[in-house]
């Protein structure tokens, strides 16, 4: 049974809950022509009370029973504890009403409560995070005369926000999303940290602010139209996710990391307070700076494992997660790492061996624990429905699936995982980091050479029915997947080539897919917009542009989106040290040659890393932490894709035309295209319609 208990407190009503453990979530019916895809959330009843969070709020009108059922819809990501705050103030300039749901992770107490305020209650805050260097703000605060009542991060933040304004962002070390109500100034503010690893969405309407951690939450409030975007959809269709600031809803947006949102008498203004910069490079000879880069992760790692609770690793076995294991294995406690594991016959069209190999292999020299997860696509089948509700917007990248199995399993011995997540972006991990170094060897040979001899190279190598000596078949394929698509790509300007290497279908490809009807407006949407980034980027050198185009879209819509959504549905807080402030602000001083050295990506950090990894995985080529869906899709999930995307669903829905759609799942099938995650794209999508839009009716689209 759940207790609410209502106060007065400062200027507002405070209202505490305490939960149950009762059974929550939503149970969604997704209809297939032929087969019914049930969603059911965790029971999260089982959990035991191993005390993130997630905040909720409004601007310009105070609705307690609003406000509740934003909370219910995300009580997911804080089972342990919730409370609300509702503002005094009538006029429509002083009703907010904010609320929150606590999942403990520092001060498992009462005392850790939230909302949270000062000392006479003119300032408020709802808070989703962990801020790392909370004790040394704390201390500070303390010698200026402020006295704290529990030993919480979010306790904090008033009295910043007292000393230093808004402003108080720039002096946070961590990840958070937060809202913080000033009472005298009658200001609401909204803040997400440096690069979105924690989710903050908002609705505006008319004088009205709607916010919210998920936007689940926002779509409670029937005011919030579920129109798509029709430019976030073809965003979607080329990138697999949409690029902040828009979401896949008109009405709806995300705060952009970094930022900080004011609303006052019904108006809004955004602020960016901190932003990727380069220069001032360090001169010092490499090795010295690698030596101190591994200090500054042993740092960081520590700093990163501060918890009341238990800490585990997810694990590929990559250089990222195993480096972040080997500088925290030098403590006492015993830690546990997690890894996805899957037979030779379902990844044989994959370029990534197997990660769970060297995955045992670091966890045996540090002395973890490592548990392998095993899964099928019988599983995956049935977890899709499930795992499109808790990813809130489509997100096609199959490595959500991972990171969702992988939480659920490490949910009965942690609450919280250290993710080797941002490494690519800061670093240079990627293939696409090295594109203008290929581009520049391929103009060597002569353009009417080029690309015969090279697709003919290709087309032998694929032509063979085993792998090469030590080289994976998949990998083959992999490698002549990226080169068609690169080698029309080679004479390009650098930020066009880099805008098509990033998406997945083209301007011509997604026109011919949209229905006859929306095909003329989806003629104003191109790759060009996306180029436009690259192009204004604050950098000379091309290696960092990508680099900050990357952080502010790649890694903040899809690989931090998924993170945060997939762990918290399993009530575990993930943590990524390579964003800490402190590595970060390291790198940007490094110059780019040490990030990528000629072919060698993540350069200093393999450096730093030597000796203490072995060589395998220091030598480990960048490997996509996923599952084997090519070969899943062509085999056992084509009958579900098949059915979600017949002509009948198509024809209904009125936006893709079922005679392209049919011709790229046989192209795929055949082998005569790589269209695998178009049509993943185009699932989750179906499978999200159905969750938050429509169930099997046409959907409204709108143009922005």
């Amino acid at each position: 049974m759940a207790v609410s208990n209502f106060s007065a407190i400062g200027c507002g009503l405070t209202e505490h809950r305490t939960c149950d453990g009762d059974k929550r979530g939503c149970s969604e019916l997704y209809r297939g022509s032929g087969f019914n895809w049930m969603l059911n959330a965790p029971d999260q009843g089982t959990r035991p009370r191993t005390p993130m969070c997630g905040i909720a709020g409004m601007a310009g009108t105070k609705d307690a029973a609003l406000l509740r059922q934003m909370l219910e819809r995300i009580r997911h990501r804080g089972p342990d504890d919730q409370g609300m705050f509702l503002s005094q103030g009538n006029s429509d300039s002083g009703r907010v009403a904010i609320g929150n749901n606590r999942l403990s992770i520092l001060d498992l107490t009462s005392a850790g409560h939230q909302p949270m305020s000062n000392r006479d209650g003119t300032v408020w805050v709802t808070y989703n995070g962990e801020i790392f260097n909370f004790r040394e703000l704390r201390r500070e605060l303390e010698s200026h005369g402020d006295h704290f009542r529990s030993q919480t991060d979010t306790e904090i933040l008033p009295y910043l926000y007292e000393k230093y304004g808004p402003d108080m962002a720039c002096r946070l070390n961590g990840m958070f999303a937060f809202a913080l109500w000033d009472a005298r100034e009658q200001s609401l503010f909204l803040f997400r940290d440096r690069f979105g690893i924690k989710p903050l969405y908002y609705a505006q309407l008319g004088p009205r602010l709607y916010f919210a951690s998920e936007m689940k939450a926002l779509l409670v409030c029937t005011e919030i139209e579920r129109n798509l975007d029709f430019g976030a959809l073809l965003e979607y269709l080329a990138l697999l996710y949409v690029p902040q600031p828009r979401t896949i809803l008109r009405n709806v947006r995300k705060l952009p990391p970094g930022c900080w949102l004011r609303w006052k008498n019904g108006e809004t203004e955004i602020h960016s307070y901190w932003q990727m910069r380069f220069g001032a490079y360090r001169a010092e000879p490499k090795t010295e700076l690698a030596q101190e880069f591994r200090q500054i992760l042993r740092r960081t790692v520590t700093r990163q494992l501060m918890s009341d609770v238990p800490v585990g690793f997810f694990l590929s076995g990559g250089i990222d997660s195993s480096s972040l294991l080997a500088c925290a294995a030098n403590g006492h406690r015993q830690l546990n790492a997690y890894c996805m594991a899957f037979s030779q016959e379902h990844r044989h069209a994959e370029q990534s061996v197997d990660d769970s190999r060297f995955a045992r292999l670091v966890a045996s020299q540090f002395g973890v624990r490592l548990s392998e997860l095993f899964t099928g696509p019988s599983e995956v089948m049935d977890l899709l429905p499930e795992i499109v509700w808790h990813l809130d917007e489509p997100v096609a990248d199959p490595a959500a699936i991972a990171t969702y199995l992988i939480s659920r399993e490490a949910q009965r011995d942690v609450t919280v995982l250290i993710s080797g997540q941002g490494s690519d972006e800061i670093l240079g991990g990627y293939r696409i980091h090295l594109s203008d170094r290929i581009a520049a060897a391929l103009r060597l040979i002569p353009s009417g050479l080029r690309g015969p001899l090279i697709v003919e190279c290709l087309a032998a190598f694929e032509r063979q029915s085993i792998s090469l000596p030590g080289v994976p078949l998949g990998l083959i394929r992999a490698f002549a997947r990226f080169f068609r698509k690169f080698l029309p790509l080679v004479d390009w300007e650098p930020s066009e080539r880099y805008a098509r290497m990033r998406t997945y279908l083209d301007d011509i490809e997604r026109q011919s897919l949209i229905v006859g009807t929306l095909r003329k407006e989806a003629s104003l949407y191109s790759d060009a917009e996306f180029a436009c980034r690259l192009k204004n980027a604050p950098s000379q050198d091309l290696l960092e542009r990508v680099l900050f185009v990357d952080g502010q879209s790649f890694l903040c819509d899809l690989n931090l989106a998924y993170s945060d959504k997939l762990t918290m549905a399993h009530c575990i807080e993930a943590r990524v040290p390579f964003l800490d402030n402190e590595v970060v602000d390291f790198l940007l001083k490094i110059p780019p040659s040490l990030k990528v050295h000629g072919y060698t990506q993540k350069y200093l950090l393999r450096i730093a890393m030597k000796g203490l990894l072995p060589q395998s995985v220091l030598r480990r080529r960048k490997a996509g932490f996923g599952l084997p869906i090519r070969t899943w899709l062509c085999r056992e999930l084509n009958p579900m894709l098949r059915d979600l995307l017949s002509a009948t669903s198509l024809k209904r829905r009125g936006l893709f035309e079922p005679q392209v759609v049919e011709a790229m799942i046989l192209a795929n099938q055949r082998g005569e295209a790589d269209f695998t995650y178009p049509l993943w794209a185009l699932l989750t999508l179906e499978m999200w319609l159905q969750a938050f839009v429509t169930d099997n009716r046409p959907v409204s689209c709108a143009a922005t």
